[in-house]
């Protein structure tokens, strides 16, 4: 992949290289031409076949302006997909982008951000004009006379991108990638072990509250007895954004809030977390629909492209710097179930857009996905479950998206209902996935209140070196659905007692 970043500053056009001048022409909100002066940066995650634009409008002026609309023009065959946090539209070579209700304000140097996906071939050159309400923001920094062809081996300093490197003193394991391992901070291999803690995926959009059963010390004590290093926990887009839909007091700030506070909880505790997006927008009826609501009430076949993009964005910003936890981008894919062969349903998964002609909704490809978060600076590891509910990695590696920082995993699922469930298949299936970059099994479990089939699997992740959380630490009857315990102090059901007895086979 190749990254680029250009700054684009009003200026006249006989003014001196870098100096910023109030631009002429009229400005929404009331602001008198004289205090009127715009900015617009725009950069790329450009993959060969497509790219995501991202560009930011600063009123740079000395006035506060009510709703912007930003203009400007490709010299090259560039095709608008899909957008976010913002109203995108292309006619011929020239691309729009109107403000929304929530971004179009902006104070004397606030400034709002909004990307879009793109396809093309050929070249990508970037665009030398912009405008903004109708004012001219002219006055591109040079390009280096020979674009880099390899992303940069460090991180830019702005915004940052590399943490700190000595380790929390909360004792939670730092994770990267090296190769097909997961390291440490001092690049020691590490295999995680651990559980899921759901509820959070689903009590907020059903009004019942943030956690299913108690989320305190005592309760982390108990999963730490275990000898477990890591908790996944499934989060809500519609909770997490402040969607209608939810009622207010289970989500925006407070839900945000609650999730940051138990995965501080958890490091504190020496555990790392993996965040991921469970439940998501967009009405789906076809084959396998979970449900037919827009809401997020239930598993989608991909995520919706209107509301995936900005809670990755805020994810990210919100635990960037945390190398102990990961960002699991989307719980269990099933786009196969929605389009025509295997090709088109790994296209969809990695492009998104319209490249996922059997979705009525806008979907937000993984790399895009990869893309905002990267956008934000943050450099955790980041998990992508492939097809068949993420039971299916056969093509993970050729639609691997592209990672300037090389810091993704492979997110399989296992449970003893799955297509993938014989030893044979994970030899032909995800060893070889395994020997290419790290798996982990975000989720293993069988439905019969047994052990058998998960034991088995252990043996077989252990040795390949694959990490595994087993689903889930909840108090349900487990013959509805794989649960590990019976009460919150740890006690297991019968199933759970063949994952609390190999984890400290481990320890």
């Amino acid at each position: 992949m190749r990254a680029r970043t250009r700054t684009i500053i009003a200026a006249l056009a006989t003014a001196t290289a870098g100096a910023v001048l109030p631009a002429i022409g009229p400005w929404a909100g009331g602001a008198a031409a004289a205090d009127f002066a715009c900015g617009v940066t725009y950069s790329t995650n450009d993959w060969g076949s497509g790219f995501t634009a991202n560009v930011t409008v600063t009123n740079t002026g000395t006035a506060a302006v009510n709703g912007w609309t930003l203009t400007y023009s490709y010299s090259g065959n560039q095709k608008l997909q899909q957008g976010w946090n913002g109203t995108w539209s292309q006619s011929d070579n020239v691309v729009t982008v109107k403000s929304l209700s929530y971004n179009g304000t902006l104070a004397a140097g606030g400034s709002a951000s909004a990307g879009a996906n793109f396809s093309y071939s050929g070249s990508n050159a970037t665009p030398t004009s912009f405008s903004v309400n109708g004012v001219g923001c002219n006055g591109a920094t040079t390009p280096p006379t020979t674009p880099p062809t390899t992303p940069p081996t460090t991180p830019p300093t702005t915004p940052p991108t590399t943490p700190p490197t000595t380790p929390p003193t909360t004792g939670a394991p730092q994770v990267q990638v090296s190769g097909n391992t997961l390291v440490d901070a001092s690049g020691k291999a590490i295999t995680l072990h651990g559980v899921n803690r759901s509820g959070t995926e689903f009590m907020c959009v059903q009004g019942r509250g943030l956690f299913d059963g108690p989320n305190d010390a005592a309760s982390v004590a108990a999963i730490k007895s275990w000898h477990v290093n890591v908790v996944r926990v499934p989060l809500n887009e519609d909770c997490w954004n402040a969607l209608s839909d939810v009622d207010a007091a289970y989500s925006g700030t407070t839900y945000r809030t609650a999730v940051k506070n138990y995965v501080d909880l958890l490091h504190q505790n020496g555990i790392a977390a993996i965040v991921e997006m469970h439940w998501s927008h967009g009405v789906y009826s076809g084959n396998s629909s979970a449900c037919t609501d827009v809401n997020a009430t239930c598993q989608k076949p991909m995520p919706d492209a209107d509301n995936a993009i900005s809670f990755w964005t805020s994810v990210a910003q919100t635990f960037k710097g945390d190398r102990s936890t990961v960002f699991d981008l989307f719980n269990e894919p099933y786009v196969d179930r929605a389009v025509s062969g295997s090709t088109q349903a790994w296209t969809c998964w990695r492009d998104g857009g319209s490249a996922c002609p059997g979705l009525s909704y806008s979907v937000a490809g993984m790399q895009s996905m990869v893309n905002a978060v990267r956008g934000t600076g943050a450099d955790n590891v980041i998990m992508l479950g492939g097809l068949a509910y993420s039971n299916d990695l056969t093509s993970w590696l050729t639609y691997k998206p592209s990672d300037p920082l090389n810091n993704l995993a492979a997110s399989w699922h296992s449970y003893n209902f799955n297509t993938c469930s014989s030893s044979s298949c994970w030899d032909s299936q995800i060893a070889p996935v395994a020997a290419k970059v790290p798996v982990v099994a975000g989720e293993i479990g069988e439905n019969d209140c047994a052990h058998g089939y998960v034991d088995t699997l252990m043996n077989w992740l252990d040795q390949h070196k694959v990490s595994y959380l087993g689903w889930t630490w909840n108090n349900w009857d487990c013959s509805s659905g794989p649960s590990l315990i019976t009460g919150y102090d740890g006690t297991p059901t019968a199933y759970g007692q063949g994952l609390k007895n190999h984890l400290a086979t481990l320890s």
